[in-house]
């Protein structure tokens, strides 16, 4: 049996339930799973929530990340003890680089204009917005319950900067999602290229590991594998 954990990063607007689908299915081939709950005030806080996650397991962690934890990851990933990352629509800033530098060159998606004040300092998605650009692959309830659950993120976050990109130094793999209206599949893409990740490209919106979870634990089952 593979020893180590697989550690999934959440992104903004989500929480860890957002991995629930194939968390389940990686429990089911008899991995230990660990799923980070962040707390969405800045990429120093959520690069802390999951070092003390990594921190916790024995052996070797593959980190896994969706849309705003693939900068948790690119950050959290130079743990010792992090062999791989997995990028699900993810965004991957290089060195040096924020979140909205890594993805300032290319134009918007749809789903940008959704994304409103949330408070004083935070930003969430609306009802609409999630609808249709955010999950729009999945049936109208489910859609809503995304919503509901919802956790808004700081504004500052897309300002932080990664001190240094753990993907130059560590194997990774890339879920590049074809119909994302979230993050732009061009820029997804273009990140897998640069990284010189293993690539897979799914008809997806932007959560695929809620709308296609086979093929995302799939993914993550080859990559584990090959960091053992």
């Amino acid at each position: 049996m593979a020893t180590g954990t697989i550690v999934l990063v959440h992104g903004a607007f989500a929480d860890g339930s957002s991995w629930g689908k194939v968390i389940s299915l990686l429990l089911e081939k008899g991995h230990k799973v660990a799923a980070v709950q962040n707390p969405l005030s800045s990429l120093a806080d959520d690069v802390s929530a999951a070092h003390r996650v990594i921190d916790m397991q024995d052996g070797p962690v593959l980190l896994a990340g969706h849309s705003w934890g693939g900068a948790v990851i690119t950050e959290a990933g130079n743990h010792p003890a992090v062999k791989g990352l997995v990028y699900v629509a993810a965004g991957a800033p290089d060195s040096g680089q924020s979140f909205a530098e890594w993805w300032h060159d290319y134009p918007p998606a749809p789903g940008a204009a959704e994304i409103q004040p949330y408070g004083e300092g935070y930003v969430a998605v609306t009802a609409a917005g999630i609808r249709k650009h955010f999950v729009q692959d999945l049936p109208a309830a489910e859609a809503d319950y995304v919503h509901a659950i919802q956790a808004p993120l700081a504004v500052r976050c897309f300002g932080d900067q990664v001190s240094h990109a753990a993907w130059r130094d560590k194997p990774s793999w890339y879920i590049v999602a074809a119909n994302d209206q979230t993050i732009p599949p061009a820029v997804q893409r273009d990140s897998a290229q640069r990284m010189k990740a293993e690539t897979v490209t799914l008809d997806s919106s932007h959560v695929p590991m809620l709308s296609q979870p086979a093929q995302v634990a799939g993914v993550i089952l080859r990559a584990f594998a090959s960091i053992q």
